[in-house]
């Protein structure tokens, strides 16, 4: 990449699968950023082989052969993925005041990195940014001719953000009931439809029906007003699609997506207004509620009945 040289801190989320860790860990190995924060959650106990899979991952760690400060923030139990990765973020951004994040089944090129340390820094100080991702879900339409485009959506297979952006962030939502009660979700999103769907995603995981840590981040960067950074080509593959995934158990269109390269120097928008036609794109084929595991729609016909 023309000598370009990474100075970002990178944050790695890991677990119990030693095989796509390895594969990620060769590609932050050839980015070689200078610090390296590994979060981790402890085995499960009813889970025959997980201790042993658990150190198997992260022993990977101990590989590292380049100038690194290596920081660990492992559990000795099993905090479960909200726990465990909201903690683990709270812990990076207090730490470091900004980072690339990969999750160990998110495998990105290489250029992913550059087109995030570049971002990071030119909008570190601009407050409508909580976001740079890596990830592109429009399949090829190219909605600009510039390097990437504004978004309402702050997609996590990859990204990186700052501890300014972080701060909003409650695992707990706890503003969620005066949003949900002051009908104000359809005032961000200006479609009942749109908000609807969103109103039953928010209920389920403020009442801890969905154990994850992203939907709040959703949330805490919608109450700020603030918007997403994405890519014009997909920089990211999500490589774990498995029964053995927390979350992404099955196959569909978005696994094992081509990570592709990016050109530099980067094309920068004129101006900062969000790419709307590609959010419309983008709500039609990622966020169909045909996507979401049958328990929690379950969920949403109770809630969205009492609403």
């Amino acid at each position: 990449m023309d000598g370009w040289q990474l100075k970002t801190p990178v944050a790695f989320l890991i677990f119990n699968r030693p095989d796509t860790t390895e594969k990620v860990f060769e590609v932050i190995r050839q980015a070689k950023p200078p610090k390296l924060l590994v979060v981790a959650d402890g085995p499960r106990t009813d889970r025959p082989g997980e201790v042993e899979k658990c150190a198997a991952t992260r022993a990977i760690i101990d590989r590292v052969d380049w100038d690194c400060e290596v920081l660990k923030n492992y559990s000795d139990i099993n905090m479960g993925c909200k726990q465990c990765i909201s903690s683990g973020l709270d812990w990076v951004f207090d730490t470091v005041g900004e980072a690339i994040i990969l999750e160990d089944d998110c495998l990105p090129h290489l250029t992913f990195f550059r087109f995030c340390g570049e971002l990071l820094e030119k909008y570190r100080s601009d407050e409508r940014i909580a976001l740079i991702g890596g990830i592109n879900f429009q399949f090829g339409k190219k909605r600009t001719n510039n390097s990437y485009y504004f978004s309402r959506y702050n997609h996590i297979w990859g990204w990186a953000s700052w501890s300014r952006a972080w701060q909003y962030y409650n695992v707990e939502m706890s503003a969620w009931p005066l949003i949900r009660d002051g009908k104000w979700l359809e005032d961000i999103l200006g479609d009942s439809r749109l908000a609807k769907h969103w109103e039953g995603v928010f209920q389920a995981t403020f009442e801890g029906e969905i154990d994850t840590w992203d939907y709040q981040w959703t949330f805490a960067c919608w109450m700020q007003g603030a918007l997403s950074i994405l890519p014009n080509s997909n920089l990211v593959s999500n490589i774990g699609f498995s029964t053995e995934a927390t979350h992404t158990t099955g196959q569909n269109a978005f696994a094992n997506m081509r990570a592709e390269s990016l050109e530099f120097p980067l094309l920068h928008p004129r101006y900062l207004i969000r790419d709307a036609m590609a959010d419309k794109y983008t709500e039609r084929v990622h966020f169909s509620i045909n996507s979401i595991p049958i328990r929690v729609i379950n969920k949403f016909k109770k809630i969205l009945n009492k609403l």
